[in-house]
């Protein structure tokens, strides 16, 4: 048995990833859901929750980062940085170490560094593309 007789849907799969006909108006449609959402007042957490949701399941998310990887020289380059794990567990421990030190009382020294991370992690990954492009 072939792999195209065995049921596999993988190759189905993606072709809805590279097909933009369906992408596009799911783009479109999640970003009128969200436009609907702030208008009409609905809880700001529902609202994320459910594009979460929204692009998860229906790929949306995958389909961006591919359609960001398609940039000649950077697009490739910002496709990794986004996959670097080094990057979403500094920033996890942050958010983490953040939410304790605000319910202790320390809400500007977050502030602070919260300001030095986001830089550190910019420095990072404007270190990373210029050490891949040079």
């Amino acid at each position: 048995m072939t792999a195209e007789n065995s049921g596999d849907s993988q190759p189905a799969r993606r072709a809805i990833l590279k097909n933009w006909k369906i992408m596009v108006p799911l783009l479109v449609a999640l970003l009128v859901l969200i436009w609907l959402g702030f208008y009409f007042g609905v809880d700001k957490h529902v609202i994320v929750g459910g594009a979460v949701v929204y692009g998860l399941a229906s790929s949306l998310f995958a389909w961006i980062v591919s359609v960001l990887g398609l940039i000649p020289v950077v697009g490739p380059l910002l496709v990794k940085v986004l996959a670097i794990p080094l990057i979403w567990v500094i920033n996890a421990v942050g958010y983490l170490l953040s939410f304790i030190a605000i319910r202790r009382g320390y809400s500007k020294d977050v502030l602070a560094y919260r300001g030095l991370t986001i830089s550190l992690l910019i420095g990072i990954v404007i270190g990373f593309i210029l050490g891949r492009l040079l």
